[in-house]
């Protein structure tokens, strides 16, 4: 099996942060985003993994190569021109082979060997409340019988999340290679979506197959939802005396905590520093230093230093300071 995973995009929603890390190693729950994909992966003994990768795409090899050992190459996206030119992109390397795409920037929790045994070709879909901002398939009788991205009228509410399955790969190929040849664009983009459609039109019988879990880790928002999921999912139970824990929390290594109330729902990451803080549903990053300050909802980058922030709602980039008062650090 072949596994391929598009990680070029730039992460605009995701700024500051996206500024000095690709979005694919953004922390969530302690750990990259690429983590929580590639460690079901390799229990499924890939023959290879292909990354398309553009944006800081030495750091994500840097990562990959340092922390698995499965086969691995990367393809340099040229243009970024959508899902779909990505794709293309990694196939041109690939034989008539049995193929699982990934999407970089959501995290889905299933059994991927059950997935890929669901059918000859199979696809992960999320029922969704707003149609319109996805792919969505039709289904009629437990078959899907049409694909369509970001439709106006949609004929269902079951959302296309990232995840595929293709036992052989040609078909896919050819349909993308046709899109790429003839420029066709849909929301400005070359869509993956419109590849399995023509597939579909052409007989192809794509098992649909639900994910209950599946959390996007695309804008702010939906990064905190899901490092709240993930530290309910995953977190110990945290003792500091002196200091109020309430789980579920993460605290990584060599992290300081002084007279502060951390959590619910708190991701801090190593060699950080809390002093006289309260904080909540957050992620803090590496190296941070923050005193006399009260905030939830934030997100603060790594090497930053928030002093005093009172009641605040917080989305800083890394090495950011901010001081509201010129108050002195324990």
């Amino acid at each position: 099996m072949k596994v391929i995973i598009p990680a070029a995009g730039i992460g605009k929603r995701l700024q500051p942060h996206t500024l000095t890390t690709p979005k694919p190693l953004l922390k969530v729950g302690g750990k990259p985003i690429l983590e929580y994909l590639l460690k079901p992966v390799e229990e499924l003994q890939p023959d290879e993994v292909i990354f398309v990768v553009g944006y800081k795409a030495e750091m994500i090899e840097k990562y990959v190569r340092e922390n698995f050992s499965f086969k691995s190459t990367f393809i340099q996206q040229d243009k970024l021109l959508g899902l779909g030119y990505a794709v293309s992109m990694a196939l041109d390397n690939v034989e008539n082979d049995e193929v699982l795409i990934i999407l970089s920037d959501t995290i889905v929790v299933c059994d991927l060997k059950q997935f890929v045994n669901t059918g000859d070709y199979v696809l992960g879909l999320h029922k969704v409340d707003n149609p319109s901002r996805f792919g969505i398939a039709e289904i009629q009788d437990g078959k899907i019988v049409s694909l369509e991205e970001k439709p106006a009228e949609a004929k269902g509410d079951m959302a296309l999340i990232g995840l595929y399955y293709f036992s052989e790969s040609n078909c896919l190929k050819t349909e993308l290679s046709k899109l790429v040849e003839s420029g066709k664009k849909t929301c400005g983009e070359i869509q993956l979506t419109d590849a399995l459609a023509a597939m579909v039109d052409q007989g192809i019988k794509f098992a649909p197959s639900e994910i209950k879990n599946w959390y996007d880790c695309g804008k702010k928002e939906t990064l905190l939802n899901t490092n709240r999921y993930l530290l309910k999912n995953q977190s110990d139970t945290i003792e500091i005396e002196g200091s109020n824990i309430i789980p579920p929390v993460y605290i990584a290594e060599n992290v300081k905590v002084d007279n502060s109330t951390i959590g619910p729902y708190v991701a801090v990451d190593k060699n950080s520093k809390i002093v006289d803080s309260i904080i909540s549903n957050s992620i803090i990053g590496e190296g941070v230093s923050i005193f006399q300050s009260d905030f939830e909802d934030s997100i603060i980058g790594s090497y930053s230093k928030v002093v005093n922030a009172k009641k605040n709602v917080l989305n800083i980039g890394e090495a950011t300071e901010v001081i509201k008062d010129n108050l002195k650090e324990k």
